[in-house]
């Protein structure tokens, strides 16, 4: 497939500000919607991240990882006319005291409950939030700052108002949904930036791959290749090369975060399809796709699996991600997410995908030494691979001086 780049590198307005300490993240499931039941999820608090952070960063420092994906709850913040960020405050002085960089979600996919997601009251609020939440931060961190402002508006659309399994329950309005979520997380950009100028952003969504059925017909394959291109609607809408009037400009493209699991190849209308599967499409030509479209750095914002194939899974990903790598793709990072074993969203089982289980009271996590192991295996080999680098890149420089 031919790609067409849509952004130039010459729109970079943070040319030179600092990246992320670690290559890999470990990423704290931050979920905060509710149940079709109206039960309000918070993985923070069912994981007891909020009562253990410190001990948590510090096991992740202690595995080499030294960034990772956390969050802010939208609701606890916000309950009344005034923000209370006391929710947030554990999680701020763990950063603080061990040295952890973490990049903050602000809308993990819940929000107060007396705002209409639809309406323009939705984005204005969540403007103000974001520009209290970074006030917040700088006043208790040196930085450099990171955000994801909405967590995957594409995804959120599709489950809160095409198949109505996620908050606002509603169908036929995905579209809507997902400009919507664009425009507010235009608006939350401009307003971290009122605060912090060169705070960076990652704009996370599904990387995936859709193939049609072999005997269907053109209008299908033609519905499959739409709701593939459909993937890029909101990296799109930010740049503003998709529905312009929502205020996009190349300015608030920073990274693109994608995330990817195991389920995110399909036939269209029909079953997830896997490696062994001829029609599967490896990861790293859907990198080399994305990174040629945007011309902006990548990262693997989430990757992970249950149970057994941990190890496995993670040993294809950093395959996948080294070989894009030796391609010549900027490929900045990868996020193991969830980190921590949690309850299922939608029944509360135990979720066994992590790196550590849940936790005694004292705040001790076993760990899983397979995906231990192959973590650890998978550092030294990307460390080797980018220290090589550094030196063939300082070995250039100093050869062209000389020259």
């Amino acid at each position: 497939m031919a790609v067409v780049s849509i952004i130039t590198r010459e729109s970079w307005f943070w040319r030179g500000t600092p990246f992320l300490t670690a290559f890999f993240l470990g990423g704290f499931e931050c979920s905060t919607h509710c149940r079709p039941d109206g039960t309000r999820l918070d993985l923070i608090a069912a994981t007891c991240h909020d009562h253990f952070a410190e001990q948590d960063y510090r096991r992740l420092l202690s595995t080499g990882i030294k960034a990772c994906r956390d969050g802010f709850r939208w609701h606890l913040v916000e309950r009344s006319a005034s923000y209370n960020f006391s929710s947030a405050m554990p999680l701020i002085r763990a950063a603080r005291k061990t040295g952890m960089h973490v990049i903050w979600d602000l809308f993990h996919y819940g929000w107060p409950e007396d705002i209409d997601i639809f309406s323009p009251e939705f984005v204005s609020r969540f403007a103000r939030y974001a520009n209290a939440a970074a006030r917040v931060l700088s006043s208790e961190l040196e930085g450099p700052f990171w955000f994801v402002t909405v967590n995957e508006p594409s995804f959120f659309s599709w489950a809160g108002a095409e198949f109505a399994f996620f908050p606002p329950f509603t169908s036929g309005r995905g579209g809507e949904l997902k400009q919507q979520l664009v425009r507010a997380s235009i608006a939350g950009i401009e307003a971290v930036r009122d605060v912090i100028p060169r705070a960076r952003f990652v704009h996370v969504d599904p990387l995936i791959h859709i193939v049609p059925h072999p005997e269907a017909g053109e209008q299908m394959r033609q519905e499959a290749a739409g709701y593939l291109r459909a993937q890029f609607d909101a990296w799109d809408m930010h740049a503003g090369y998709l529905c312009p009037e929502l205020g996009g400009q190349p300015k608030y493209l920073d990274v693109i975060g994608c995330n990817y699991y195991v389920h995110n190849q399909w036939e269209y209308g029909g079953q997830f399809i896997e490696r062994f599967d001829p029609r599967y499409r490896p990861l790293h030509e859907m990198l080399a796709e994305l990174q040629a479209r945007y011309r902006r750095p990548v990262m693997l914002a989430e990757t992970g699996i249950e149970d057994e194939r941990r190890a496995e899974w993670l040993s294809y990903v950093c395959d996948e991600i080294f070989t894009a790598r030796e391609r010549g793709i900027d490929i900045r990072g990868v996020c193991l997410y969830p980190i921590l074993n949690h309850p299922g969203w939608a029944d509360d089982r135990h979720c066994h995908n992590g790196l550590w289980d849940y936790c005694n009271q004292d705040g001790h996590r076993e760990i899983y030494i397979p995906l231990a192991a192959e973590l650890q295996s998978q550092r030294n080999r990307f460390e080797a691979e980018m220290n090589s680098s550094e030196m063939r890149q300082n070995e250039f420089s100093t050869g062209w001086a000389a020259a």
